[in-house]
């Protein structure tokens, strides 16, 4: 309510009685009025935003059945856009992966310089750890990301254990991956040696230690004496 009423100029509770009397729209966020870009405009006839260019980045980490949330990210973000939304860009991935399709578009299209911030609801949505650096790598590319909630974070305990558990899945991959490297190096040593080596208490030897073929020579000497 502050924000937009500072958008307009006017005090929250003027802004609050317009809404009341029906003189601006109005989308409710749980018990929070949201005020669109478009609604403030009207009142002002300001064309200021049109410059200041949104992409939405909305994220859950379950890979189905979370639309709602993604729908519920995503409106709130538009509620209390306060410049031209041109882009949303929607993962369904564990905060921990450092690729997702949605967040990998998003960069592509803000080194091409088609937004000019980037907007979530919770800092989390970006990443579980590293934001900063996404943060400032679009701060480099002159895009600004605002966190709509700047405390807490979204999703809550059930899916901080599914990105939990993804990394635990991550990690165990990459070590079962490591073992099996491991053994396969090991059994190829164990054969060369045993190629190698004669065979255990036959006294035969093994490949690379059979003795020269006689010659002719040798063969019509010994049938001399």
């Amino acid at each position: 309510m502050a924000v937009a009423a500072r958008r307009v100029g006017v005090h929250p509770g003027t802004l609050r009685l317009w809404a009341n009397e029906g003189k601006v729209a109005v989308v409710w966020v749980g018990r929070e009025r949201r005020f669109s870009t478009e609604a403030l405009d009207a009142l002002t006839g300001s064309t200021a935003s049109a410059e200041r260019r949104e992409a939405l980045y909305v994220r859950v980490s379950g890979t189905s059945g979370q639309e709602s949330s993604l729908a519920a990210q995503e409106a709130e973000l538009r509620a209390s856009a306060s410049g031209v939304v041109v882009a949303v860009f929607r993962d369904r991935a564990s905060g921990l992966r450092e690729s997702r399709p949605g967040l990998d578009r998003l960069l592509k299209r803000a080194v091409a310089g088609e937004f000019t911030h980037v907007r979530v609801t919770h800092r989390d949505r970006l990443a579980r750890f590293g934001a900063a650096w996404l943060i400032e790598v679009l701060a480099h590319r002159g895009v600004a990301v605002e966190v709509l909630h700047a405390k807490g974070a979204a999703g809550g305990m059930e899916e901080l254990l599914d990105d939990f558990m993804s990394l635990v899945a991550t990690f165990a991959g990459r070590m079962y991956g490591l073992r099996s490297r491991e053994a396969r190096r090991r059994l190829l040593a164990e054969a060369d040696e045993r190629i190698d080596g004669p065979p255990c208490g036959t006294g035969i030897p093994g490949p690379g230690r059979l003795p020269a073929p006689e010659t002719d020579a040798v063969r019509a000497g010994d049938g001399r004496g």
